[in-house]
């Protein structure tokens, strides 16, 4: 996987690499599944959400430029596979999912691997977690129609934050940086990801 789909593609920081090696992620994802799950795909894990192509986890995970004891907010837990490869490479990642059953299987996958640097809750992730912030990094894993208010709020200064903004169909993946009170932004990737539902994103 890395060999072929990351290193080619430009991902090139040896502590991503390192984590998208170690962390198992045929373990995130159906028994049924299992084979497919180092493809250069996403694949679907329920409740009408899917877990990224490892290229694209990988990109994201690099652009956050992580350096090992930052405080991170992950908005989708989905599976719990991307908040496992950030949990490798941080001090502490807080994760909001929306969708309870997913939730549960991501939360009990991390424990089964022992990830104790992640805390998880359910909750409309557009709004934060408000508690534990500022956050070093934010990474949205869901498409949303534009920055959501509250999770510029919570990026620490300085700070940066990677999330697919667009329509239902089609985004652009956009770095943020804040950094002495000003705000850039940088267009990545075009990327396809499920809408982020919620108060300040698509409503359902």
């Amino acid at each position: 996987m890395a060999r072929e789909q990351l290193i080619p593609r430009g991902i090139h920081d040896q502590r991503v690499l390192d984590a998208m090696i170690s962390v198992p992620r045929h373990l995130f994802v159906e028994d049924a599944l299992q084979s497919q799950a180092y493809g250069d795909f996403p694949l679907p894990i329920g409740a009408g959400q899917t877990i990224s192509q490892p290229y694209i986890v990988a990109l994201m995970t690099q652009e956050l430029q992580l350096k090992g004891d930052e405080n991170v907010l992950e908005i989708g837990s989905g599976c719990g596979y991307q908040t496992a490869i950030l949990a490798q490479l941080t001090g502490r990642v807080y994760s909001v999912e929306r969708i309870k059953s997913l939730h549960i299987k991501a939360r009990r996958t991390l424990d089964r691997l022992k990830f104790v640097n992640v805390v998880c809750k359910i909750d409309d992730g557009t709004l934060g977690w408000p508690d534990f912030g500022p956050y070093d990094a934010i990474m949205v894993t869901a498409a949303s129609p534009d920055i959501p208010g509250p999770l510029l709020d919570q990026l620490a200064d300085p700070g940066k934050m990677i999330i697919p903004v667009g329509d239902r169909y089609s985004q652009s993946l956009v770095v943020i940086e804040k950094n002495d009170g000003n705000i850039t932004r940088k267009t990545i990737e075009q990327v396809r990801f499920v809408s982020l539902i919620g108060l300040h994103g698509w409503q359902e």
